[in-house]
């Protein structure tokens, strides 16, 4: 054997996979020491040595099928062909042939194959998740063709996706389908999985009676979480760490398909509340003047006639329901029409701070007690001072309004884990109907009789503007919650 023959068959030696070349009949007339000794992909022993191929390797290599590639490349139709075979236990071997040339004619041919599940299967699958995510935009769209796709390539038995807003206390599961227990055990058993993916992008791989219970982070814009699936159960480590690496993927892929769907929802709320605001300050204008009439009116009519009781005391309800209205008028000019926001970097507690500062006498007149833990570290916003006081000024005589006298508030900030600012204030009263909750930050809806309403649509409107978010939650037994979350400077 020469030097560079023998240089030949090491490298074919050292090659993954089978690879062995066949006369033009199909007779194996070679074969690579790797392939004889990799049984997953296709084990031929030492006398397949004249053998015909399609029969020491009829799994990868049907004689119908291989005839057919013969005979193309034989007659220069094309330079290669491949394909894939799927096999046992979900794995696929890749098969590739090609012609052996005498320098004339097609005199063989070669005859290679390597087991394709490793990476070519499963990124088709996160490639086919991705374009079927992309589309969505509505929740439950995305959870669906979640669904659809994890079952189609992983055939799970069960799926649940937790949304965090960057606490491990604000986790909470979003959707699930195919776990036998209800949710709030669901989110008590996987809460720890949660965190642990949320907090320190860990993926956790738990083993029970019904299978392996898969916890993924799921991270994209500004969506952070954790998905979940309970599949069948398996012995093989690479086909754990495959799927591993595939899964992280597609969950990446359906937190920036939720993100798209949020920023697509804020879009369409800007355009609905720019039209209102502008029906607002017209409505507003159009009301001053005749307003402003009634009240000089009354006024003077209250100067003539000071000496008759029953007209002084219909004419003080005239002027109490005039300024009622001038406030309300006053309100809906400064949601229609907002002065311009000068943003500059500032820590939104120092903001709280002041307001409190302001706002003392309001809490004293109900003997209420307010509690106030600013972030640790101190987080540094982009904010309009002027508006930013008006937001909290709104929901600090909210949350009083809705405090038991005497009782408590408090008011908590924190750093979250990508850098935002975020406060919650809390206080112990009656909760928010549930067919009211879902609406409170909408014009003219309100649990006060007599109030305006505008007062957290006027909040939601400045917060938005500070590219921020504010929620509220309100239970019997917690009280009622209100969250504003501000990003960081930059």
């Amino acid at each position: 054997m020469t030097t560079a023959v023998a240089l030949e068959r090491l490298v074919l030696d050292a090659l993954p996979g089978t690879v062995c070349a066949v006369d033009l009949e199909g007779r194996i007339t070679f074969v690579n020491r790797q392939g004889a000794r990799t049984p997953h992909v296709a084990s031929i022993p030492d006398d397949a040595i004249g053998s015909l191929v399609w029969t020491a390797m009829s799994d990868i290599a049907p004689r119908e099928q291989t005839e057919r590639a013969f005979a193309l490349l034989r007659e220069g139709r094309a330079q290669s062909l491949a394909w894939e075979i799927p096999r046992e236990q979900d794995r696929a071997a890749l098969v590739q042939v090609g012609p052996l040339h005498d320098g004339h004619s097609v005199v063989g041919f070669v005859f290679s194959s390597i087991d394709a599940a490793p990476s070519q299967r499963w990124r088709d699958r996160v490639i086919d998740a991705a374009a079927a995510l992309s589309p969505a935009l509505s929740t439950d769209r995305v959870f669906q063709e979640l669904a659809r796709q994890l079952r189609r390539a992983f055939g799970f038995e069960a799926v649940a996706v937790a949304i965090s807003g960057g606490t491990h206390e604000s986790v909470h599961l979003a959707h699930q389908v195919g776990f036998e227990i209800d949710p709030a055990e669901l989110e008590s058993t996987m809460g720890s999985a949660w965190h642990d993916a949320v907090t320190n992008r860990r993926s956790t791989v738990r083993e029970n009676a019904s299978g392996i219970e898969i916890t993924v982070p799921m991270t994209g814009g500004d969506v952070r979480g954790a998905l979940t699936i309970l599949s069948r159960p398996s012995d093989s480590p690479p086909w754990r760490d495959e799927m591993l690496r595939a899964l992280g993927a597609i969950a990446q892929q359906v937190a920036f398909a939720l993100d798209r769907g949020t920023q697509a929802r804020r879009m369409a709320d800007k355009s609905r509340f720019d039209a209102i605001a502008e029906v607002a300050a017209g409505v507003a204008h159009e009301l001053r003047n005749p307003l402003f009439g009634i009240s000089s009116a009354a006024q003077l009519l209250r100067y003539r006639m000071r000496d008759d009781p029953v007209i002084e005391r219909n004419v003080g309800r005239i002027l109490r329901e005039v300024e009622r209205l001038n406030g309300i008028t006053t309100s809906l000019l400064e949601y229609g029409r907002p002065a311009p926001t000068h943003f500059s970097p500032l820590d939104p507690d120092h903001v709280w701070e002041t307001v409190l500062g302001t706002q003392r006498g309001l809490l004293e007149s109900k003997a209420l007690v307010l509690s106030h833990a600013p972030a640790h570290p101190r987080v540094t916003c982009d904010i309009d001072v002027a508006q930013l006081s008006q937001a909290f000024s709104n929901v600090l005589a909210n949350a009083v309004e809705a405090a038991p006298e005497g009782s408590d508030l408090s008011l908590a900030s924190s750093r979250l884990p990508g850098g935002e600012w975020r406060c919650r204030l809390r206080n112990d009263g009656p909760p928010i109907p549930s067919d009211i909750l879902p609406h409170v930050f909408e014009m003219f809806v309100s649990t006060k009789p007599g109030s305006t309403g505008l007062g957290l649509a006027l909040c939601q409107r400045i917060v938005d503007e500070h590219r921020g978010s504010v929620s509220i939650e309100s239970r019997a037994d917690e009280g009622t919650t209100l969250t504003i979350v501000l990003p960081s400077a930059g």
